[in-house]
C-alpha cells in the first residue's frame, strides 16, 4: 500500500505562484512514475505533468512554461511549482503515483486531492 498525501493548495490571485508537494508513503520501493493531475468543475480529470522514476518529464501544453515537476527520492515527494496562474487552472489537484512489483505494473494511488483556486 502506499499512501499519498498533498499540500500548499490555496487561492492565489491571477499572475501569481503557488507550489504543490506531494509526500509518499508505506511501500515506497514499488513507486515508478509520479504525477500530477486536476478536475475542475464540471470536466473530466486531466493531465498536468509526469516524472518519471529518473526524472523525465512530460506537460500538458496548456501549463507548458508555467509549471515545473520535480521529484526528491530521498524525501519520497513529488512537487508541482506552479507560476502564472490563471483563473483557467483553478481545480482540485491530484497526486498519483503508479507502482510495480518485481517489474510488472502493480497499480495506481492517488491523492486526496487539494484545492487551488485563482482568482481574476
Amino acid at each position: 500500500q502506499v499512501q499519498l498525501v498533498e499540500s500548499g493548495g490555496g487561492l492565489v490571485q491571477a499572475g501569481g505562484s503557488l507550489r504543490l508537494s506531494c509526500a509518499a508513503s508505506g511501500s515506497i520501493f514499488s513507486i515508478n512514475n509520479m504525477g500530477w493531475y486536476r478536475q475542475a468543475p464540471g470536466k473530466q480529470r486531466e493531465l498536468v505533468a509526469t516524472i518519471t522514476s529518473g526524472g523525465s518529464t512530460n506537460y500538458a501544453d496548456s501549463v507548458k512554461g508555467r509549471f515545473t515537476i520535480s521529484r526528491d527520492n530521498a524525501k519520497n515527494t513529488v512537487y508541482l511549482q506552479m507560476n502564472s496562474l490563471k483563473p483557467e487552472d483553478t481545480a482540485v489537484y491530484y497526486c498519483k503515483a503508479n507502482t510495480y512489483i518485481g517489474g510488472v505494473y502493480y497499480r495506481d494511488y492517488w491523492g486526496q486531492g487539494t484545492q487551488v483556486t485563482v482568482s481574476s
